[in-house]
């Protein structure tokens, strides 16, 4: 791993991005434009915060997260990939997928008007080809601006054969209660409730209240999420392209005493809404092709053209 030093001395740029030490001595790459902030480590490809101008963070990191090879970091946006969740019919498997908790390159940090572009790379190794008998090679591209990051996930299929695989861009929201929040976008959409046995129904409310413990998969939905933060008195949009499920997920009290990187306390102050293409929305790609995936966190409504 090159150290911080060579690091800055290859990619810093005046004003725009410069690594430093983050948790644990990890390699942690500092984005800056606008009077907007974002932090983006190698150990992942993991976007840990973003902070838009003037505005409080609008990505949860919990202050019990590992920074270490070989564990994942708690919050930010997880890159989920080539499966979500347990891995079917192995239950040995790393959650996730393979890309989490592995190094990834930077290949490039330039400028486009008013935002700043990192693009990050991985592709299959002796490793990956142990848990996973297909060769990739992985993109994401993290674009930062005074009012959104984004977050461009591409896929290749490198192997000589087909293969499927689900995705997510696991976004953890910084929000002030829980109990006060609202997400507006999943109404008519079906989805699947790992709380009760992954039976299967239907969103029919227009905003989706959080009374509870919550672990939704939504399938066939490609419609932008608006979550109304009302203890801070904000929304946030979590706007997305080619991807065909959300999932939405927070333990609640009920079950985040189970999980060592989450204080007990931590709960209220997140919910995940999550950019997807999982289960029934599962990828397949032929050799040689392309897939893309692209999620934005903004402090806008979109443009919409109308």
């Amino acid at each position: 791993m090159p150290s911080i030093d060579e690091l800055n001395e290859r990619f810093a740029t005046p004003e725009l991005a410069r690594f430093e030490a983050g948790g644990g001595g990890l390699p942690r790459l500092v984005l800056t434009t606008g009077g907007a902030e974002a932090h983006v480590y190698l150990h992942g490809a993991h976007v840990s915060h973003f902070k838009p101008a003037g505005k409080p963070p609008m990505l949860f990191t919990s202050a019990r997260s590992n920074y270490q090879p070989g564990k994942p970091i708690r919050g930010g946006v997880p890159v989920i990939f080539p499966w979500f969740g347990p891995r079917q019919n192995d239950p040995n498997a790393p959650m996730h997928g393979l890309v989490r908790m592995r190094e990834w390159q930077l290949d490039s940090i330039g400028q486009i008007k008013d935002s700043v572009l990192a693009q990050f790379t991985f592709s299959s190794d002796d490793q990956t080809r142990a848990a996973w008998p297909h060769d990739f090679a992985i993109n994401l591209g993290v674009t930062l601006s005074s009012k959104s990051v984004r977050l461009t996930f591409m896929v290749q299929n490198t192997s000589p054969a087909p293969f499927t695989f689900e995705e997510a861009l696991h976004t953890y929201l910084a929000i002030g209660d829980v109990r006060q929040t609202t997400i507006r976008g999943l109404r008519g959409a079906p989805y699947l409730d790992k709380n009760l046995g992954l039976t299967r129904h239907t969103q029919q409310e227009e905003l989706l209240k959080l009374t509870g413990p919550i672990d939704r998969v939504y399938l066939d939905t490609q419609t932008f999420c608006q979550v109304n933060d009302a203890s801070q008195g904000r929304e946030i949009w979590v706007l997305k392209d080619n991807s065909f499920s959300t999932v939405v997920w927070n333990p609640w009290s009920d079950k985040i005493g189970t999980m060592a990187d989450l204080d007990p306390q931590e709960w209220p102050k997140f919910v995940c809404v999550e950019t997807c293409n999982v289960k029934e929305n599962a990828i397949t790609l032929q050799p040689g092709e392309k897939h893309w995936l692209d999620a934005e966190i903004a402090t806008e409504a979109p443009d919409l053209g109308l």
